[in-house]
């Protein structure tokens, strides 16, 4: 029994399919995308959606934060429900009343101030956040912790947007403040975790204060190389009391390479300084 020809006409850069997940050289049926490509399309838009709405399963995450004898704390934003965190991003900015006075609480009744807290949110992506937060921090809180550096306790913030980060280390006078936080999710990328770091948070502060590093998933940068970038960045946050734009702009300068001869830096890839 002979088949029929497809209909598909090929593109002839399909090869480089295999470099990307972006949606290159899909060919087409007619004037419109082959039915596969099509079906790709809206899975991937559902997973999309899915991730946006995918409630934060902070239980799970405190239990297993618990595991590890890392004390972690549980706040939430402003925003009231998952509705009024999409259609108002000031209040998923802010924290609610009672979260604000348990950090009172908290900060009120310990001893030294923290080098550093992390602050675990939903974002747009509570996929991302299940799948990397604590795989993340398993590689980069132990190496802290053997260097000396004091780690307070770890806020689970649910609708929680990056800038919630700077009253939280505000209130609990953190010299560091790094949130883990779900990325909006892309067509290819549902699982993607963002990492913003902000030396001496306090409410206020804008973007170019933070340092950020993204794509942080099993398909993106992974956990390894995403931790030994953050410590570099803490480490010369801390030194140079900066973050953000200023951090960048002198991180990889002759006064860097010179102290840390052991050492690679991602700025410099490939070369041992």
């Amino acid at each position: 029994m002979s088949h029929p020809e497809s209909p598909v006409v090929s593109n002839p850069w399909s090869s480089l399919r295999r470099f990307t997940d972006a949606r290159i050289a899909l060919g087409r049926a007619g004037g419109s995308l082959p039915t596969q490509a099509h079906l790709a399309f809206q899975l991937a838009h559902a997973q999309a959606r899915d991730a946006v709405h995918l409630p934060l399963d902070a239980d799970g995450i405190a239990t297993q934060l618990d595991a590890r004898c890392w004390t972690s704390l549980r706040l939430r934003s402003a925003a009231a429900n998952r509705f009024e965190y999409l259609q108002r991003p000031d209040l998923g900015r802010r924290l609610d009343s009672e979260s604000r006075a348990l950090l009172e609480d908290v900060a009120s009744a310990s001893g030294a101030e923290p080098n550093v807290v992390f602050v675990i949110a939903d974002g747009l992506s509570a996929r991302a956040i299940h799948e990397n937060a604590l795989p993340f921090l398993d590689r980069i809180i132990p190496d802290l912790l053997g260097a000396g550096w004091r780690v307070g306790p770890i806020p689970i913030v649910e609708q929680g947007r990056v800038a919630i980060g700077d009253e939280i280390g505000e209130r609990l006078r953190t010299e560091i403040l790094v949130i883990l936080i779900g990325e909006r999710p892309g067509l290819s990328s549902p699982d993607s975790l963002g990492v913003y770091l902000t030396h001496g948070p306090r409410v206020g502060r804008t973007d170019a204060d933070r340092n950020c590093l993204s794509n942080i998933r099993s398909a993106g940068l992974s956990h390894e190389s995403a931790s030994c970038k953050l410590r570099y960045l803490m480490e010369e946050a801390r030194r140079r009391r900066v973050s953000g734009v200023s951090l960048k702009e002198g991180a990889s300068g002759p006064e860097h390479l010179e102290r840390r001869a052991d050492a690679i830096t991602f700025l410099l890839p490939n070369t041992a300084i």
